[in-house]
């Protein structure tokens, strides 16, 4: 049974990150799909406008608050989140689980670049863990079927997908029924960060919520997008209020 709160109509999983990892761990033991999305606020305002994106992050098996604008908003409601659980820092642990039962894994999305020294580093990290596949997010819509197959004939048992939302919610949505894995984390830039192409922020900012605030100052055209966060802890703000009544 998920314990969850609604924020802006979407179902979020009120667990900390010890409680997710032993989630994931349930899920490699079984044999059905999981899906494992990871909102923002970003996401979670779009999903508002996004019919078809917030029936998929609801009918998901995990959805984790990767951004700290999701937990403060979550505050409003009367049933507060009790942490930040990143889709990156779960990722690793799918992979430290999945290396000790010698899982497969496929990896889609990113640059050519990053999904290959994605793939090379996961390799060196959790020696356990068997790469079956991987493929870059940049390939064209006629090509899409003839990916899933290769996922499907792969054998994977896991699945990171790193396309970015909505794009990665709703692929994993539509072929769900043909990936034939265990797991299917869809986690943004996810695929970069494991690469080492992109720098998570120091250990400071990651523990203050303020990772938005480093990717700012080192990336200052990110700036539209941050003003995303004060609207979407607005409209969760008066979404509470209202859904009392």
């Amino acid at each position: 049974m998920r314990n969850t709160v609604k924020i802006v109509g979407i179902e979020i999983d009120k667990l900390d990150f010890l409680e997710a990892q032993e989630k994931v761990a349930g899920f490699l033991e079984g044999d059905s799909l999981n899906m494992i999305f990871t909102p923002n606020s970003e996401i979670l305002l779009d999903a508002v406008k996004d019919r078809e994106l917030e029936n998929i992050l609801n009918d998901a098996q995990l959805v984790i608050p990767d951004g700290i604008g999701v937990v403060i908003a979550s505050k409003f409601y009367g049933t507060p989140l009790k942490e930040r659980v990143t889709g990156v820092d779960l990722a690793t642990k799918i992979l430290e689980l999945g290396a000790q039962k010698n899982c497969k894994l496929f990896l889609l999305g990113a640059s050519q670049e990053s999904v290959t020294l994605a793939a090379e580093k996961i390799q060196e990290e959790f020696k356990g863990i068997n790469i079956v596949g991987i493929r870059n997010g940049y390939y064209l819509e006629d090509e899409e079927e003839q990916i899933i197959d290769e996922i499907s004939e792969s054998g994977a048992e896991i699945l990171f997908v790193g396309l970015g939302a909505p794009r990665q919610e709703k692929l994993i949505y539509k072929y769900k029924d043909k990936l034939g894995v265990k797991i299917a984390l869809g986690f943004g830039g996810g695929i970069d960060t494991l690469s080492g192409t992109v720098k998570r922020a120091p250990e400071f900012y990651q523990k203050a919520g303020l990772e938005w605030l480093y990717r700012l100052i080192k990336q200052p055209s990110r700036f539209k997008r941050v003003l995303k966060l004060p609207k979407f802890v607005l409209l969760a703000m008066v979404d509470a209020a209202t859904s009392k009544y």
